[in-house]
């Protein structure tokens, strides 16, 4: 299965017919929000924003850093337009490809703009920016045109294609824990058949969709702009995006807030562990709420109980798949659709309904939710996350063990996550089946001689550790730690004024927090 990195929930259950991500949490008290330290020696001026000049790092690179946006009305009040950039860096006169904006114009006096990603990797950009309204409180809108790129290889970017959607619904669907002989071969040949559809039907591109690549993108969008300095949130594997451009373009670095941090030091198996432990708090934080708001909790009277009842769900739904309509809910969607609500407590109402319907024998809830990770329709996929997110990961780091390795991995993964830590195990053999090479050397990532960076922590987010926003703090060189306590993936616009005040006020009038500070 591919391999939960963080961040497409994101966006997809903003674009459901849900409640919008960022809503507030009815029941979570904050701290009074910090006091600031004005920094403005460190922090770019209010008039950040105008003719970019030739900041191209190469003469070759010129034609893209000069362009002019054409904005032009796509929909409502946004505008739309498209960025060239080169398909390899290293040869800038070559093939090229259009990336796609979106731009949510600011309701005030523009400060300039304020470049957005919401991680994945894979997650369509503009969609991001599209839903501004519900993703940012009032002050960042009237503040900045919020601007929504599709990364290369992703949305309406020159988007990869690696599966038809009939593979891909066999993919996602199937069992992510094989544990018979047949079901690992089976298992095997799917991970083979996703890494040559990408060879073979992604071109040249799917060797440059990297993270390098894509921050390189974001500095010819910047200067594309009209910006001297990026202004930045990224949410997720938006962080990396960011962390990375901070090591490449340090000096040109203006205010940027990481938001569930990723940390870029670690390698793939300690990604999966640390992410496996993280879904299982996550799951038991969601039960014990169910235990402490509701007279009889339905999955049972302690976490211990509600930890039995899930894994013998999935373990039912693995021998006999339920119905839904048209799909039968299999164990690869049903892990899936447990998972999704957990990005965000708002949407534990959603899981408890679609588990109380899964245990009746109806598993059409939780297919909606598996579906609404990866992006799926009703008679189709509505952009290429699912895709994307194999290609990109694979590509910056193609390491995976071999399937008969799996096996030692387990108790490791078992101790940190009971019920999802041999899925999580097996995903640690990805890339196996890979056949993309990317072109960029390897960067270690220290951000050195930038501006003051705001990275986010959530003390029980599922996908990206409180422990990795704290190691990305320590490696970046300038960074400065914000740490929300409380449930569901990324701090700002969740409910904590203490959190949000911060990031606000850090962005708009460049006020850089204590480091650390709590909320």
């Amino acid at each position: 299965m591919k391999r939960i990195l963080a961040g497409l929930v994101i966006v997809a259950l903003v674009a459901a017919t849900f409640v919008a991500v960022g809503t507030a949490f009815s029941n979570f008290q904050t701290d009074p929000t910090p006091a600031a330290t004005p920094s403005p020696a460190s922090s770019p001026p209010d008039d950040a924003s105008g003719p970019a000049g030739s900041h191209a790092p190469s003469p070759e690179l010129e034609p893209f850093y000069a362009q002019q946006l054409a904005w032009e009305s796509c929909e409502d009040d946004l505008e739309c337009a498209t960025l060239e950039v080169p398909v390899s860096y290293s040869e800038p006169g070559g093939e090229t490809i259009d990336l796609a904006l979106l731009k949510v114009p600011a309701r005030g006096d523009s400060r300039g703009a304020l470049v957005v990603n919401p991680g994945g990797p894979g997650a369509p950009g503009t969609d991001y920016a599209a839903a501004a309204s519900r993703v940012f409180r009032e002050p960042l809108l009237r503040a900045f045109d919020i601007v929504g790129f599709d990364p290369r290889g992703t949305g309406d970017s020159a988007p990869v294609d690696c599966l038809s959607d009939d593979q891909l619904d066999t993919y996602l669907s199937s069992d992510p824990n094989p544990d018979t002989v047949e079901e690992e071969r089976e298992f095997a040949a799917l991970i083979g058949e996703f890494g040559r559809g990408c060879a073979e039907l992604g071109g040249d591109l799917v060797n440059h969709v990297s993270t390098i690549e894509a921050a390189r993108d974001m500095d010819v969008l910047r200067s594309a702009l009209g910006e001297r300095t990026l202004t930045y949130l990224g949410a997720s594997y938006g962080t990396k995006l960011g962390a990375t451009y901070a090591e490449l373009f340090p000096d040109r670095v203006g205010r940027l807030v990481l938001d569930g941090a990723v940390d870029v030091s670690l390698d793939n198996r300690q990604l999966g562990l640390e992410q496996a432990a993280g879904f299982e708090t996550a799951l038991g934080a969601y039960i014990q709420n169910c235990i402490d708001t509701t007279q009889s909790c339905f999955l049972g009277g302690s976490v211990d109980e509600g930890l039995a009842t899930i894994s013998g769900l999935l373990a039912d739904i693995e021998a006999a798949p339920l119905p839904t309509g048209d799909r039968d809910l299999q164990i690869g969607n049903a892990f899936y659709g447990i998972v999704t609500p957990l990005y965000n407590r708002d949407y534990w109402f959603l899981l408890s309904a679609a588990l109380r319907s899964a245990l009746s024998g109806d598993g059409s809830a939780l297919m909606e939710l598996a579906d609404i990770y990866s992006s799926r329709g009703s008679d189709d996929y509505t952009d290429n996350s699912a895709e994307a997110i194999f290609a990109i990961n694979c590509l910056d780091d193609p390491s995976s063990v071999g399937f008969d390795q799996v096996a030692a991995e387990l108790p490791a993964f078992e101790e940190a996550s009971p019920t999802f830590g041999s899925i999580f195990a097996w995903s640690l053999t990805s890339c196996r089946g890979s056949q993309t090479t990317t072109t960029e050397a390897p960067i270690e990532i220290r951000g050195e001689g930038a501006a003051p960076i705001l990275v986010v922590g959530t003390t029980r987010d599922p996908a990206t550790p409180m422990k990795w926003a704290e190691a990305l703090a320590s490696q970046l060189e300038s960074a400065v730690l914000l740490r929300r306590d409380g449930d569901g993936h990324t701090a700002y616009n969740s409910g904590n004024e203490c959190i949000d005040t911060a990031i606000e006020s850090y962005l708009i009038d460049g006020d850089v927090p204590a480091n650390p500070t709590d909320c």
